[in-house]
């Protein structure tokens, strides 16, 4: 992701190519090594064989477009859904290479469709350059279709070929003439691979509307054929469109997002920044177009390159009265939105998935380029200037007066000293991969939970009605409520950059139990605004769970049958016959006995337990802002849009 398409490029990619008469054909493919292994260890690739690998095929082959349109050879690319559960992907780049390759002796595309590590993208001949770096894309989704098929438009002609689970059906044929260029690749994903393969409309759209953002003036759409469901995404304003649209339901500290763009070399630095009045920091880094989810040397330099600026910039202008005082990351971050765009053409990612870029020259670029645009910016800018500093001031005094509370949950002082909860009904076992903490809602819950479980590997803590909203609340607030301090405590991490520890967590699920009503679907959200905002690692790492109890109890005799939705009890009063069955329906936990609630929602050979993940970053800050935040139109018509999908839900 993360790199916006300029004409300075563009221009010279064009230039480079004319003199090399030829430009971009079978010479430019590069073989490294076969294919053999995909098959037999997708999750190697694609990182998994559930939905996230899935969707992924459809990612690597709309990288290989958006790496024709960096170079500046495709304006357009366009993503389908077809009606059989195949995808397929179109640009209008120059094609890809149909002529003989010099040492593999077969058409390149074949090359390049069959063989790992064959691409056009290892000398930066054919691309300066490029997300899909480690050349196995397009072939691994060959090799994970059960068939793909190519069509090419290059040259004045128009080519084809299919292939099966990786391997061509038949020789690469010519099927006519045309005046475009460009590729279209459609391919249905292997049923034998993938645990679904029911593409997401909704997952996609988020992720080419992102491309979109980064990829200025490049036209991407996306339609669902079934559906009749379609999105056209093109942003003139490249990040600054994407840090509007992140910030579109937050009150912004200033109008216009700061954006500025240097070039180091062969590395590009784009940054679109905007502070908001809430109080949490929101970055989203890219290379080359591709999310680094995990971060990398770019955002240790933009983090650090904005903490040097802004206190410089205080001192120099007496922001501060303290001449002592010196702000923290945390104070600098809170309530920033930034996107942090580089385009680099050696860029060294951790694996295949590339979520954290290693390379260690570009900390100090990123730090120097964030230094002077934003000190530029500061001083063209003095009104801004002030309101950023000014909120940057008021966080740093609001983590000063939390700093008691913030030393009594870290589990260094907290855990050693052994001051656990008191409410917290703690497991014998000490191993946190295999202990489990229940967040129960109510102390009658709590009570039914304490006495139903296993203690070896499982510890209640029950919480008292709402704990508060974290979305609209300073840290000092945020530390001083005893519900979200007694959690703190029990989990072990403590919270914040400075402080959260992952190594220290002392149970490897953290399950959320509440009510099946609007108050315990509130409360759920809560906490997991909680977790969202101050533990984000817990989700990222898969370690949040929601207990899913039962809905319905229906009786005859003595045979029993919980239900968890009402097809399940429609199905359980067939089965009985329906005279004389009884059917309670459970409106809290507190209605079950401690033998019910560990038969139905805690016992790991009978209990269904929701895992909490967090695939898109940006999607889930939007919910949080709208559901948590202070604007109510925003909330109102997402309730709206949404009802239709509820079910189960009591008044």
């Amino acid at each position: 992701m993360a790199v916006k398409r300029t004409q300075a490029v563009k221009e010279d990619a064009k230039a480079e190519t004319r003199g090399r008469g030829d430009k971009y054909d079978a010479k430019k493919i590069t073989v490294l090594k076969g294919l053999d292994a995909v098959r037999k260890r997708p999750a190697m690739y694609i990182g998994s064989t559930g939905p996230r690998g899935l969707h992924h095929l459809v990612y690597e082959v709309v990288d290989n477009s958006i790496d024709e349109a960096l170079g500046g050879f495709c304006n357009s690319i366009s993503v389908v859904l077809h009606e059989d559960g195949s995808a397929s992907v179109e640009d209008d780049g120059r094609g890809i290479p149909v002529d003989k390759h010099p040492t593999q002796k077969r058409p390149a595309v074949e090359v390049v469709m069959t063989m790992l590590h064959a691409g056009g993208k290892f000398d930066q001949k054919a691309y300066r350059v490029s997300g899909g770096l480690h050349g196995v894309g397009v072939s691994v989704v060959n090799a994970l279709s059960e068939w793909l098929d190519v069509t090419i438009w290059r040259g004045g002609k128009i080519y084809y070929q299919k292939y099966e689970r990786g391997k061509p059906t038949a020789d690469l044929t010519t099927k006519g003439k045309t005046k475009k260029a460009g590729t279209l690749i459609r391919f249905m994903p292997d049923k034998k691979v993938f645990e679904t393969t029911e593409f997401s409309f909704d997952n996609l759209s988020q992720r080419l509307r992102e491309l979109a953002f980064l990829n200025k003036g490049v036209q991407i759409k996306i339609r669902d054929t079934k559906t009749e469901k379609e999105h056209d995404f093109k942003y003139e304003g490249g990040i600054v469109s994407f840090v509007k649209f992140l910030n579109e339901n937050k009150n912004t500290l200033h109008r216009k997002p700061v954006f500025f763009e240097r070039q180091r070399d062969d590395i590009k630095v784009e940054v679109g920044l905007q502070y908001n009045d809430g109080y949490q920091d929101n970055i989203f880094s890219f290379v080359n177009s591709i999310s680094t989810h995990e971060g990398g040397t770019h955002l240790s330099g933009f983090k650090a390159g904005l903490t040097k600026t802004l206190n410089s910039y205080g001192q120099k202008n007496n922001r501060f009265k303290n001449g002592k005082f010196s702000l923290s990351g945390d104070d600098v971050r809170e309530g920033l939105t930034a996107v942090l765009s580089v385009m680099m053409t050696n860029p060294q990612f951790e694996g295949q998935t590339k979520t954290k870029l290693g390379n260690s020259e570009v900390r100090g670029i990123v730090e120097s380029v964030v230094n002077e645009g934003l000190s530029e910016f500061f001083e063209e800018n003095p009104a801004v200037s002030k309101h950023i500093i000014d909120k940057c001031v008021v966080a740093a005094r609001s983590r000063e007066a939390a700093r008691k509370a913030r030393e009594l949950t870290r589990k260094k002082s907290a855990l050693e000293a052994g001051t656990l909860p008191g409410k917290l009904a703690d497991c014998s076992l000490s191993d946190p991969k295999m202990s489990e903490l229940y967040l129960v809602e109510g102390d009658s819950a709590g009570g039914s939970a304490k006495q139903g479980r296993d203690r070896q590997y499982q510890a209640i803590l029950p919480l008292r009605g709402k704990i508060l909203n974290v979305e609209k609340s300073p840290l000092d607030k945020v530390l001083s409520n005893e519900e979200i301090k007694m959690m703190i405590t029990a989990v072990g991490t403590g919270i914040g950059e400075e402080d959260f520890n992952v190594e220290k967590l002392r149970y490897h699920k953290v399950i959320i139990m509440t009510d099946a009503d609007i108050d315990g679907a509130h409360i759920r959200t809560l906490l997991l605004t909680f977790f969202y905002r101050h533990m984000p690692e817990l989700l990222k790492l898969g370690h949040v769970y929601i207990a899913q109890p039962p809905l319905y109890r229906v009786k005859k005799g003595k045979k029993e049958v919980y239900a968890y939705n009402d097809d399940e009890r429609d199905r359980a009063l067939e089965r009985l016959g329906r005279k004389g069955v009884m059917v309670q329906r459970y409106k809290g936990l507190g209605e079950m006995n401690p033998e019910q609630l560990w038969k139905t929602t805690m016992d790991p050979e009978r209990r269904t337990i929701l895992k909490v993940t967090l695939e898109d970053a940006v999607e889930a800050d939007r919910i949080f802002t709208i559901l948590m935040g202070d604007k109510v139109e925003p909330r109102r018509k997402f309730i709206e849009e949404n009802a239709k999908k509820v079910q189960n839900l009591d008044a």
